[in-house]
């Protein structure tokens, strides 16, 4: 954390000394661990955005792409400036427009797919059987989206006064992390809120069985991953700003097309060696996994999040929450 922290704050610097008049030829880009980003992987690939930031005579854009295990570092980044783009669940992306009065917003939606809150423990028939002897992994604790979905399913089932009734049996692990602990019952992890292809991993593992998905808490499917960036970095950079969105578009457009060649993208991007394209394809194209760019019960989220006092403002649509490029959508 610390190293990335000094990695921040000399991007920042390296902001701070560009004039005032010129648009920043770096792009740095975060993103998180798994499928739900393969149109990242695809851009990076590709050099997508340096394409089109050519196009739109940018010479030179360097584009920076940066892992990282949970949402909380990418908000701090986006909010400085040393980050421009980030890839977060929706619940971060309306708690930054919270917080910022607006001024960082929702680029687009990118991945419109479920969530699997699964256990190992034997006692746990339901979610209301989960108790302090469990540990639940999430990517991080009370602000990532598995953390906010656990609290819209802790109020649904316990009443709004306990919504934070689940909070403390999470732990902070990237997904990666979660596999291997939940895989071996090391450090007291015996559930994870988890995505694919972790979903397929663990479930081949004796014992462990699937309680709920963010769909059935949400009522339907329900957006992810959001691309966020601030109004500062936008008005400032519209051209390198449009780049990174028509490279999205493409990046989403490349892979619908042919989802068994985005599967061997993601594998070698991601180096992933356990699983197959045929495991990648089956996940991708599965009805209730989508790339796209049109936002789905981001809405609900936020209203949600204002009731229980997460969140101070109230969007009054989902339009309030991303920028004009994705506000003709049929989104919600």
């Amino acid at each position: 954390m610390s190293w990335w922290r000094k990695v921040i704050g000399g991007l920042v610097l390296a902001t701070l000394a560009l004039p005032a008049s010129a648009e920043s030829n770096e792009i740095s880009v975060a993103q998180q661990y798994g499928v739900s980003f393969l149109p990242l992987m695809v851009m990076e690939r590709d050099k997508l955005v340096e394409k089109h930031a050519k196009a739109a005579g940018l010479a030179d854009t360097k584009v920076n792409w940066v892992k990282v295990a949970g949402p909380s570092v990418m908000n701090d980044g986006v909010i400085s400036g040393a980050l421009q783009f980030i890839a977060v669940g929706a619940p971060s992306m309306i708690t930054l427009w919270d917080k910022t009065n607006g001024q960082v917003k929702g680029v687009s939606a990118m991945t419109t797919y479920p969530l699997y809150l699964i256990t190992r423990n034997p006692n746990v028939k339901s979610v209301r059987d989960l108790s302090n002897q469990d540990k639940i992994a999430v990517p991080s604790i009370k602000v990532s989206t598995q953390a906010i979905m656990l609290q819209m399913l802790a109020a649904k089932e316990f009443g709004d006064a306990n919504w934070a009734k689940f909070d403390p049996y999470t732990v902070a692990l990237s997904h990666p992390d979660a596999v291997l602990a939940l895989t071996n019952n090391s450090a007291g992890v015996n559930a994870h809120f988890t995505s694919s292809p972790f979903y397929e991993q663990e479930v081949k593992v004796p014992g462990v069985h699937l309680l709920t998905t963010n769909y059935e808490i949400l009522g339907g499917p329900a957006t992810a991953v959001v691309i966020a960036a601030s109004a500062k970095y936008r008005d400032a950079n519209p051209k390198s700003y449009n780049a990174f969105y028509e490279a999205l578009k493409e990046a989403i457009e490349t892979i619908n097309k042919d989802k068994r060649a985005a599967a061997k993208v993601y594998l070698e991007q991601a180096k992933d060696t356990k699983n197959s394209v045929d495991d990648i394809y089956s996940v991708i194209s599965a009805k209730d996994y989508n790339y796209t760019l049109m936002p789905q019960k981001v809405y609900k989220t936020a209203e949600f999040m204002n009731r229980i006092g997460t969140d101070k403002h109230k969007p009054g649509s989902w339009k309030d929450l991303f920028f004009p490029e994705v506000q003709g959508m049929q989104g919600d």
